[in-house]
């Protein structure tokens, strides 16, 4: 039944997005986030062969064991979509508080590396999978009162190559940068203003067969979702 795809972030947003368009396109999802809540909705929406698990991707030791248990339902997955990210709210540097400034860095870099020590060993046994990154055009610009976040996302970009360039052939990271699109996350950054950016539902449509196009060809690549 299609291909195995593991989402990081899937109880709101874009991560629950994507759940919706890669099933719908036939494809078999394990997610997680750490909302039990939204999780037990997901399950009761996408019933087997889905999995969806509640896991704080911060905390290592509960990435092994979903991922453990990711691979024993369904197989290697053939793609890992690291999207989970968390932004600050608007300040100067200076002004953003200690625990805020730890907690995106733990969500969007260590979260981020949990996923990929978990599922990459068997991957590359294999020599198969691809590594879908989040990024942002924050990850390859800057703006101010946004320092924690951009410095997170440009720790992806570079992450991501680095990852790429120890991966055997057959298999690809990729940092991915997903447009700018009417999030919850986007309402933080931009208050009202944020409703003039592309909607969810619009983006998911061009974001789903995009990321099902990705090949070992791609390996190392900063890509963009069109749009």
């Amino acid at each position: 039944m299609g291909k195995h795809i593991v989402i990081t972030g899937v109880s709101q947003g874009l991560g629950q997005a994507m759940v919706a368009g890669f099933v719908a396109a036939g494809h078999r999802v394990s997610g997680c986030a750490r909302r039990a809540e939204a999780i037990a909705e997901l399950s009761a929406q996408y019933p087997d062969p889905h999995q969806f698990t509640a896991v704080d991707i911060r905390d290592d030791a509960a990435v092994a064991a979903w991922a453990k248990g990711a691979i024993a339902a369904n197989g290697l997955p053939d793609l890992v979509i690291n999207n989970a990210g968390l932004v600050n709210h608007p300040a100067p540097l200076w002004r953003v508080p200690a625990e805020e400034f730890d907690a995106v860095v733990a969500v969007n870099l260590n979260g981020t590396v949990n996923v990929i020590r978990h599922f990459a060993p068997p991957m590359v046994e294999q020599r198969s999978g691809i590594f879908v990154n989040f990024s942002s055009g924050w990850g390859r610009s800057t703006s101010p009162e946004f320092a924690p976040y951009c410095a997170t996302k440009w720790g992806i970009e570079g992450l991501t190559q680095a990852f790429a360039q120890e991966l055997p052939a057959g298999m690809a990271a990729v940092a991915l940068n997903p447009g700018i699109i009417h999030t919850a996350m986007l309402e933080t950054c931009y208050g009202d203003d944020a409703a003039a950016y592309t909607p969810i539902a619009t983006w998911v449509k061009a974001a789903v067969p995009y990321i099902l196009s990705f090949q070992p060809s791609d390996n190392g690549r900063a890509l963009t979702v069109p749009g």
